[in-house]
């Protein structure tokens, strides 16, 4: 059953995370002034707030789920250099004068 869960993918690209706030921003947007007007045509301010919350139920929908146009330009990651040693490869020490405060 974890396998399962496993398999999915669950990573999203730079260049989709950006297509994906343009997506949820516009969506928003647009059900805003769509609300807005709405609701000022008819009178109810209720109609407004659920338009925008549909619009937001939508564009939910369409950018939380890491969906395939949203993993289009991977990065091309360095191989993994091999060590060539067996020791632990040790940090450089830092050798900065620490001031001491009067």
């Amino acid at each position: 059953m974890l396998s399962v869960f496993k398999s999915i993918p669950t990573h999203m690209d730079y260049k989709g995370q950006k297509l994906a706030e343009q997506i949820f921003q516009g969506i928003i947007l647009i059900s805003a002034v769509i609300g807005f007007v709405y609701g000022l045509i008819i009178q109810q301010f209720g109609w407004t707030v659920y338009i925008v919350l549909a619009g937001f139920a939508v564009s939910c929908l369409l950018t939380l789920p890491p969906w395939p146009m949203y993993r289009r330009n991977p990065l091309p990651w360095q191989p993994v250099a091999p060590e060539a040693s067996g020791e632990p490869t040790q940090k450089p020490q830092d050798n900065t004068k620490r001031k001491k405060h009067k």
